[in-house]
């Protein structure tokens, strides 16, 4: 654990990677095919195969499961397929949206059901284009951005003036402890962090006590 004081210099901060909060799916139906697209975080190749194999199993009945998937925060990783599709028309598309997008370490699955009425070329582009699209946002997209842990202690009266502050500042609250004073720690982005510091010290009059403690990467909701 080191000190920080804010008004500290350094280099451009690294403002994170694109990646999806959690698994999602939405379905859609077009000229009678029915279409459900599925997405999900992944942190391997493996991940994603195995997120494959899953979705397969469960629509084993299915006319195609289309898919795309990009591993590794610069994308070193790219693979999709058209599943018997017309070449060109499932997987690529697919692949263009998460780029697109800019979500790395995510895999997107779009399954189909055939309805009976051909879609032609065009067709199938756009829908599986919009499959991957609703399952990315069923996912929903988060920035991962490196954050600080920056431990806490003031005095019991300045505490409810804190917390107030707090709301509105882009920081998240956690493990507050009462004892002979008020302990808590609060996670706040890298890039905001000298920002954060220079507001606790003039809100407390300089009366808080701040250590910052280690740097991980943490999911923040895009803006």
């Amino acid at each position: 654990m080191s000190s920080a004081m804010p008004g500290d210099t350094g280099s451009t901060p690294d403002r994170g990677y694109l990646t999806l909060k959690g698994r999602g799916a939405e379905e859609f139906i077009i000229n009678k095919s029915r279409f459900i697209g599925y997405a999900s975080p992944v942190e391997s190749e493996e991940e994603a195969l195995n997120f494959l194999r899953e979705i397969r199993a469960k629509h084993r009945d299915a006319t195609h499961n289309c898919y795309a998937y990009t591993v590794g925060r610069n994308m070193g990783i790219m693979r999709y397929s058209d599943d018997g599709e017309p070449s060109g028309t499932a997987g690529l598309p697919m692949m263009e949206v998460i780029r697109k997008e800019n979500v790395c370490n995510c895999c997107c699955v779009v399954t189909r059901y055939f309805g009976g009425v051909l879609l032609g070329a065009g067709g199938l582009l756009r829908a599986y284009t919009q499959g991957c699209a609703v399952g990315l946002k069923a996912a929903g997209i988060v920035r991962m951005t490196p954050t600080v842990s920056l431990l806490c202690e003031i005095a019991y009266p300045l505490w409810d003036r804190l917390t107030h502050a707090l709301q509105a500042m882009p920081v998240q609250l956690k493990d507050p402890a009462f004892t002979t004073a008020v302990s808590f720690t609060l996670l706040v982005r890298e890039q905001d962090l000298d920002a954060v510091m220079e507001k606790l010290v003039a809100l407390t009059d300089n009366r808080i006590m701040m250590l910052r403690d280690e740097v991980t990467y943490m999911p923040w909701d895009t803006e």
